[in-house]
């Protein structure tokens, strides 16, 4: 029994032993300047967190090409394994030209992610390579057409960024930014918006950090009669409705397109508030005719007040622009998107920190 607790202790103290040589070796190797040298320039290279750096590093034998490739490996698995995280962050891209407008939402988990320029470049490249899908009934009529994840993850796009270049398609792109960001990053939506053949298109972003991205877009395509007449005036027209667009929500064009279903549920609700006054039905009567005008108002663009200037109506704006250029301008068709609208958010107890801590 002696014989075999000695031998026991000694067993122990060899493996301690070669453990710590092993740790040695690891941290001498990992503090030696040329390596250190390494981990700087995968960590520049990738973006990955500098433990992965290191065990990367370590597992390739300081083969720093064999350490890139197996993080991108191991960084798409990951990104895979997160694609069913909500994501109600991120960013709008807009790219445009004289006749076309595109319109992308490039979703991520946190706000960080969206201020990181890679995340912006891709979004930025995705509305470009959105700006070259073509409807051909849209184009007749200045009507914009929805463009789904389906329709783009098959281009090809070169990011031409440090991190990450080379032409690849946009799925294999937003996979890879994912991995490099660390959170699940999706395409969700697009639309692109042609202008009709004596058309102009005007744009606005809110809260850009840069031209081109914003968290909440306004376009509108606007019509001339006797074409591109006074060109600056109806582009500088066009942009502050854009920007009313952005501010004031409207959900129609005109109160003829409000469909006949949202009117009459309106109306029952309105009666409802009404009828619980206690009044006649004759007051009730005229309390919800003047509540639902009011609604007309708040929802359809052309009735709704200007917001730079609210002694006016859309529909007065563009009566007195007709006249300053001659010839009949019109709303054809217009769009408001905001990141993240629609999706549920995950939400938390601020005290949960604080107790976490305790």
């Amino acid at each position: 029994m002696a014989f075999y607790g000695a031998a026991k202790r000694i067993s122990v103290s060899m493996r301690l032993a070669a453990t710590s040589t092993c740790s040695r070796h690891y941290s001498s190797s990992a503090t030696d300047p040329a390596n250190l040298n390494l981990i700087k320039q995968l960590r520049e290279r990738t973006s990955a967190p500098i433990k992965d750096v290191k065990a990367a590093l370590v597992d390739s034998n300081w083969d720093i090409d064999a350490a890139q490739k197996e993080l991108r490996k191991k960084g798409k698995v990951l990104a895979s394994k997160k694609s069913s995280r909500t994501t109600s962050e991120g960013l709008l891209a807009l790219a445009q030209t004289p006749s076309k407008a595109a319109l992308i939402e490039l979703n991520c988990e946190t706000d960080f992610v969206a201020r990181n320029d890679i995340f912006q470049l891709l979004a930025l490249s995705l509305a470009k390579r959105a700006l070259v899908l073509d409807d051909s009934s849209s184009s007749a009529t200045g009507g914009a057409f929805h463009v789904g994840p389906q329709s783009l993850e098959d281009m090809t796009l070169n990011l031409e960024h440090p991190k990450i270049s080379g032409e690849t398609t946009v799925h294999n792109a937003i996979t890879e930014v994912a991995a490099m960001m660390g959170e699940n990053v999706r395409l969700r939506r697009g639309f692109v918006m042609p202008a009709s053949s004596h058309g102009f298109i005007s744009t606005y972003l809110h809260t850009s950090p840069q031209p081109g991205l914003g968290r909440i877009a306004g376009i509108l395509s606007l019509e001339v009669d006797n074409g591109k007449t006074q060109v600056e005036a109806i582009q500088g027209v066009g942009s502050e409705l854009a920007m009313h667009i952005v501010a004031a929500k409207p959900l129609f064009l005109t109160k003829e397109l409000v469909p006949s279903q949202a009117l009459e549920n309106e109306r029952e609700i309105l009666k409802s508030q009404a009828e619980a006054s206690g009044k006649s039905q004759m007051a009730v009567d005229k309390m919800v005719e003047g509540r639902l005008r009011k609604y007309i108002e708040e929802v359809v663009l052309m009735d709704q007040k200007f917001i730079i200037n609210d002694t006016m109506s859309v529909k007065a704006v563009l009566d007195n622009l007709s006249k300053e250029v001659g010839s009949s301008v019109r709303v054809v068709n217009f769009l408001r998107m905001e990141v993240g609208e629609g999706i549920t958010r995950q939400e938390t107890d601020a005290s949960e920190p604080v107790a976490q801590v305790a």
